[in-house]
């Protein structure tokens, strides 16, 4: 299955990719060339199809743990500052997504959201100490009663320069759903209360909506 983000992109890189080795084969059929501009075009389908590939994901729905927001890598795993909202001391846990992750972004707790903003910027690579505060970005809250406010930020990378933000403030959401995508790889940050419990360590591999990422 396929987020409804690559729809439009998939039916355009196909058609194109069509025309081009259509006329390829046509005027140039016995030369090389055209067999390696065909093999390249089904490599580069099959990455467009892998990258916005939608897996299903079971969430636990408990109001007592934060699960990732995002498939990827835990680059961040350190006590800060976060300047934007809560203007106190928080956990921050950033996770980096490759072009090959799933890139799409869900709800890591069931809540209201209470907060959103988005925020333009550069385009540092993810993994830079600057990018979460200098590149394109948004930032969500999301709360319930038993985790207080969780703060996230999508941000954009060097290559991902398309963010997708369908949270609004107001809303209720629920554990798991799709709160957002980020087109071609980059970053999640979560922002906890000191007192959640640690399920993770630097450099875990995580997946969206199902690894826990803290507990209460």
């Amino acid at each position: 299955m396929f987020h409804k983000e690559g729809f439009k992109i998939i039916r355009n890189t196909i058609i194109t990719l069509l025309i081009i080795n259509g006329i390829g084969w046509y005027f140039f059929s016995e030369s090389n060339l055209i067999k390696i501009v065909s093999f390249s075009s089904i490599v580069f389908i099959i990455l467009i199809l892998q990258f916005f590939r939608n897996p299903k994901r079971i969430s636990p729905d408990n109001y007592h743990q934060i699960i990732a927001p995002a498939d990827g890598k835990i680059v961040v795993l350190e006590k800060t500052i976060e300047h934007e909202y809560f203007e106190d001391n928080r956990i921050q846990v950033s996770i980096f997504m490759s072009p090959f992750n799933v890139h799409v972004n869900r709800y890591p707790i069931s809540g209201e959201v209470k907060f959103t903003k988005y925020h333009p910027g550069k385009f540092l690579v993810a993994w830079h100490p600057k990018s979460s505060t200098e590149n394109e970005r948004t930032t969500i809250v999301v709360e319930n009663e038993k985790t207080g406010p969780i703060l996230l930020r999508q941000i954009a990378g060097a290559v991902a320069k398309r963010i997708i933000l369908y949270a609004k403030k107001g809303e209720k959401c629920s554990q798991g759903h799709d709160m957002g995508f980020i087109k071609f790889g980059s970053r999640v940050d979560l922002f906890l209360p000191l007192d959640a419990k640690m399920n993770i360590k630097l450099n875990d591999i995580v997946k969206g909506g199902q690894t826990i990422i803290a507990s209460f």
